[in-house]
C-alpha cells in the first residue's frame, strides 16, 4: 500500500489554483489537476479524489508529484505531445506563389509531387488538399466552372422556321 500523499498550500497558491480551476481559457486537464490539488490540501485522500474524477489513483498521485517537483508549471501538458508536422507555413506560401505566378493548373497530386521535388516535403495529395482547403488557398482556376470555364461555351443553334 503506497504511502499517503498530502500537500500543503499557501493562501496565495490556493487562490491561484482556485482561479485556475474556474478559468475557461485553461485546458480542462489543467483545471482538473488544480482541483485535485485543492481537494488534497483540504484533506481528501488519493482514492477519494480518484473516485470523484473517475480516474485511476496513479493519475492523482502523478498530479501531486508533479506539483511537488515543478510547482504551478507542472499542471500543464509537457511540450512534444503528438505527431510533428512535416510541413512549414513557408511551404504553403511557396505553393501559393506557384499557383499565382504559373499559368498552368495543378491537381493535388501534382502539387504534392512538386513540393516533394523542390522542397523535400513528403505529403500525400489528400493531406495537401485538406491543408490547402483549410488555409483557404484556392487553385488558379476560376471560382466556379459556370462563371469562367476554360472551354468556350457554344452558341445555341438557331432554328429556321
Amino acid at each position: 500500500m503506497p504511502a499517503p500523499l498530502r500537500i500543503i498550500l499557501t493562501e496565495e497558491e490556493d487562490r491561484t489554483l482556485s482561479e485556475l480551476r474556474e478559468a475557461q481559457t485553461v485546458p480542462y486537464r489543467t483545471r482538473d489537476r488544480a482541483h485535485m490539488l485543492r481537494l488534497n490540501a483540504q484533506g481528501l485522500n488519493v482514492p477519494a479524489i480518484a473516485e470523484i474524477f473517475q480516474c485511476h489513483q496513479h493519475t492523482v498521485r502523478a498530479t501531486l508529484r508533479r506539483w511537488e517537483s515543478n510547482g504551478l508549471g507542472g499542471l500543464w501538458e509537457a511540450p512534444g505531445r503528438g505527431a510533428k508536422s512535416k510541413w512549414q507555413p513557408s511551404d504553403l506560401d511557396y505553393l501559393t506563389a506557384c499557383l499565382d505566378q504559373e499559368p498552368r493548373t495543378y491537381n493535388s497530386a501534382q502539387l504534392a509531387q512538386k513540393l516533394k521535388q523542390e522542397r523535400l516535403v513528403d505529403l500525400s495529395s489528400d493531406r495537401l488538399r485538406r491543408l490547402l482547403k483549410k488555409k483557404d488557398i484556392g487553385g488558379n482556376e476560376p471560382d466556379t466552372a459556370t462563371n469562367g470555364s476554360k472551354i468556350p461555351s457554344r452558341k445555341p443553334l438557331s432554328r429556321r422556321t
